[in-house]
């Protein structure tokens, strides 16, 4: 069968490989979509952290169950894949917080993901999903990953929370916060991607984060105040070092985004504030469950962030592209 796998930072090639082994405890799925995600195109960059080269990318998937033990699946049967492998017995596993693991495996980054014609995966790590799209399907996952961040902001009905960085995480989680109620304040450099946010999350207002005035506006947004919540979805240093000052007198910011190096803030203004500040990582089955029952609802519409496809076959030459276009809101790689 056939993989992608990125052997080095800047370079994707196709593989051929043996079809995946059906162990005990692991079922194997015939993939249908691929999402391509921040980590991704971070990985191709060579700016991933817990990334050892070469990897299979690809863990936001849409796929059909081929075989295994599985209950209640049965060959054909659509499914996505939490795609977090966790050991169950650490101390975060007893706990409840499988998305934290010590000794957390994520496919496509830790172990070879989804950028392939079959993969096996862990069966308990299977969520069915009969009658819905593919496209749909293979965005549960980073919807799950801001339905944990919103989580974990513990966010109240009515409160201001800026979420800097409006890529598909930021506008997702701006999705997740308004649907818990708060009043939701974009920030990001591209005035394009604000455009998005204001287009399909429903936020009360876009800020662009180099205006001279955005502190002054922030302000005026929250009666004086500032946000009581702010949570960052960019990974990027400086936005993360910036946004400390956004947040109001006990408030919460919670990082989203990951970045390599090491966060540097005023210690006496973080104090005197008495700020939370909170990380966020992966998502748990809860998060999963949530999306999926908000999806078949109607109140989650995933599909709506896909700006361009591209076929499996084209992902090499084609993908270049994307880790340059800053414009691309979610990319989805088709293996029909």
């Amino acid at each position: 069968m056939k993989v992608i796998s990125c052997s080095k930072p800047g370079k994707l090639e196709y593989r051929d490989v043996p079809e995946p082994v059906c162990l005990p405890g692991y079922a194997i799925i015939k993939i249908r979509r691929i999402g391509v995600c921040g980590t991704d195109i971070h990985a191709f960059g060579g700016t991933q952290p817990y990334f050892t080269y070469p990897r299979v990318l690809g863990h936001e998937l849409a796929a059909e169950y081929v075989k295994g033990d599985a209950p209640r699946l049965r060959s054909g049967d659509l499914v996505t894949v939490i795609p977090y492998h966790h050991c169950g017995s650490c101390i975060a596993c007893r706990g409840g917080h499988t998305n934290c693991c010590q000794q957390m495996q994520v496919i496509g980054v830790h172990a070879d993901g989804g950028m392939a014609e079959l993969l096996a995966v862990p069966s308990h790590l299977l969520l069915p999903a009969a009658g819905m799209a593919p496209d749909r399907l293979a965005l549960v996952e980073p919807f799950a990953i801001a339905a944990h961040g919103v989580r974990r902001a513990a966010i109240s009905p009515r409160e201001n929370v800026l979420v800097v960085g409006a890529g598909p995480i930021g506008l997702a989680v701006m999705e997740m916060a308004a649907i818990a109620g708060a009043q939701v304040i974009a920030m990001d450099v591209n005035s394009y991607r604000l455009t998005w946010a204001k287009k399909i999350t429903g936020v009360k207002a876009a800020l662009h984060a180099r205006d001279e005035y955005v502190d002054e506006q922030l302000k005026a947004l929250t009666n004086g105040e500032m946000p009581t919540v702010v949570i960052d979805a960019t990974g990027h240093l400086n936005a993360i070092n910036n946004a400390f000052r956004w947040m109001s007198h006990a408030g919460r910011y919670v990082l989203v985004g990951l970045q390599r190096e090491n966060i540097t803030f005023s210690h006496p203004e973080f104090h005197k504030r008495e700020g939370t500040l909170l990380s966020s990582r992966n998502a748990t089955r809860q998060d999963f469950d949530w999306v999926l029952e908000h999806i078949r609802t109607g109140r989650i519409m995933p599909e709506k962030y896909i700006t361009r496809y591209l076929h499996f076959d084209d992902v090499a030459e084609e993908f270049p592209s994307l880790a340059a276009d800053a414009n691309i809101v979610k990319a989805m790689i088709n293996l029909d």
